[in-house]
C-alpha cells in the first residue's frame, strides 16, 4: 500500500515525534523479561566471579604461578600451551573470552529458554578444554536451583585445564570446598583419543588415573563410541532417578559428547535446533539426547556464541557481572516490551491510514474542486479551443 508520505507533510512530523517518544520509553522503562530472570542471571554471573576468585586462590596454593602474558586478566583459569595432559590444539582467545562472568548469565537465559525450571535435572557433558564454561554452567545451575549432573573428561586442549598440578578434578574440589556451586559429577573419563587418553603423554595419563582413583568417581574407559555413549546415558539416568532430564549441555569438543559425524558441524552454538540425526554408531550424547527430544545447549564455537549474544571477544579487562548486551535480550522478550511494540505499530498504521483517507476526501470534495483555479483554466481552454484545438 502506497501512503505517499513526504517529508514536508504534517503526518511525517507526527510519525517522527511518535518514533522519538517510543525510543525514549524503551530506553528508560525497566523491561526485565520473565519475573526474576534478570536477577537470577546476575546472581549466576556474580557467583562465577566469586568462583573464579576462589579458583585463583586454590591455584596459588599449589605453587603454580599465573602467566600474565597468556592469562591477561589473572583469572587462574587459563592453562599452559603444552603439558603432559594436553590432548589437542586450542585457541587462547576463546579460552580468555569464556572467563567473562556474564557467560553464567547467558547459561541461565539459555536454560530458561530450554524450559528448565527450579528443581529440574540437567545433564552436562564437559571437556576440560573449557574449564571456565564448566564453571559458568555450574554457577548458572546453582543460581537456578537446578541439579547439574556432570560427566567431565580430564584431558584438555591448549590453554584449558591442562595443568597437571591443577586439572579439572582439582578445580572441582576447590569449588565444592568453598560451597559455591551445586552439582554432582556422576562419572569421569580421561578424554583425548578414544576417550582413554591415547594422545596424552604416558606420565600424564597415569597421573590422571591416580587422581580418578583418589576421587572415588566411576571411570569410563570405553573406546568404542556407541558403547561409550550408552554408558554415559545410563549414568545420567541413574543420577537423575525418576526425574526426567530437562536439558543436555555440551561443553567443548569431546567425541563421546559430539560424536564423529559431520552433522555436528551444523549444530549452532547456544540452544540448538537439531533437525537431522546421524546413525547410532556415529552419535555422541548430544544427538542421543536430541533423539529423546531433550533440548540441547551447545558450547563449542565460542566466537560465534559471543557474537550472537553480544559478549565481547577476548575482553580486557573482564566485564563486571550484569554488564553486556545479553541482558538486553530480556527486554526484547518482555511481554510489556512486545505490547508496547504492538501499540507503536498500530499507532503508525493508524496515522498513515488517517492521512491517506484525509487526502482522498479532499480530492473528492466538489467544493474544493469548484474553488480550484486550475479547474477554471481547464474549462476556459475547452471553451476557446485552447492550444492544440482544431476545427472539424
Amino acid at each position: 500500500m502506497d501512503f505517499g508520505v513526504s517529508r514536508s507533510s504534517p503526518v511525517f512530523v507526527r510519525l517522527l515525534i511518535l518514533g522519538l517518544a517510543f525510543w525514549i520509553v524503551i530506553r528508560v522503562a525497566p523491561f526485565s523479561g520473565p519475573a526474576g530472570l534478570r536477577s537470577t542471571m546476575v546472581l549466576a554471573s556474580e557467583t562465577m566471579g566469586r568462583a573464579t576468585a576462589a579458583l585463583r586462590v586454590c591455584r596459588a596454593r599449589t605453587g603454580l604461578a599465573i602467566d600474565e602474558e597468556t592469562d591477561v586478566n589473572r583469572t587462574g583459569l587459563i592453562g599452559s600451551e603444552f603439558s603432559s595432559i594436553t590432548t589437542s590444539v586450542g585457541r587462547l582467545e576463546a579460552k580468555r573470552t569464556a572467563v567473562n562472568p556474564n557467560f553464567a548469565g547467558l547459561v541461565v537465559l539459555l536454560l530458561h529458554q530450554a524450559g528448565v525450571r527450579r528443581g529440574d535435572a540437567v545433564a552436562v557433558g564437559a571437556s576440560g578444554s573449557f574449564p571456565a564454561l564448566i564453571v559458568a554452567v555450574l554457577c548458572a545451575a546453582s543460581a537456578m536451583d537446578v541439579d547439574a549432573l556432570v560427566i567431565p573428561s580430564l584431558g584438555a586442549s591448549q590453554w584449558g585445564a591442562n595443568e597437571p598440578e591443577f586439572h579439572w578434578l582439582d578445580m572441582q574440589r576447590c569449588l565444592v570446598e568453598q560451597g559455591l556451586v551445586r552439582f554432582e559429577s556422576v562419572a569421569v573419563s580421561l578424554g583425548g583419543d578414544g576417550d582413554v587418553g591415547d594422545n596424552m603423554a604416558p606420565e600424564g595419563r597415569r597421573m590422571l588415573e591416580d587422581a580418578v582413583r583418589h576421587s572415588g568417581l566411576p571411570l569410563i574407559r570405553e573406546p568404542e563410541l556407541e558403547r561409550n555413549v550408552a554408558l554415559r546415558m545410563e549414568y545420567y539416568q541413574q543420577a537423575a532417578g525418576s526425574a526426567p532430564i530437562k536439558a543436555f549441555v555440551n561443553i567443548g569438543g569431546s567425541t563421546p559428547n559430539i560424536g564423529n559425524d559431520a552433522l555436528v558441524l551444523r549444530v549452532e552454538p547456544g540452544l540448538a535446533r537439531i533437525h537431522s540425526l546421524p546413525p547410532p554408531q556415529r552419535r555422541g550424547v548430544l544427538f542421543a539426547m536430541a533423539a529423546r527430544d531433550v533440548p540441547v545447549i551447545h558450547f563449542l564455537f565460542v566466537r560465534g556464541l559471543a557474537a550472537a549474544y553480544g559478549l565481547p571477544w577476548d575482553p580486557r579487562p573482564l566485564p563486571e557481572p550484569g554488564e553486556g548486551a545479553v541482558y538486553g535480550r530480556l527486554r526484547e522478550r518482555s511481554p510489556a516490551f512486545l505490547m508496547l511494540g504492538l501499540v507503536y505499530l498500530a499507532a503508525v498504521i493508524g496515522l498513515l491510514i488517517h492521512d491517506r483517507s484525509g487526502r482522498r476526501r479532499r480530492a473528492d470534495d466538489p467544493t474544493r474542486r469548484a474553488d480550484d483555479p486550475r479547474r477554471g483554466m481547464d474549462d476556459s481552454r475547452r471553451r476557446t479551443g485552447g492550444p492544440g484545438h482544431q476545427d472539424a
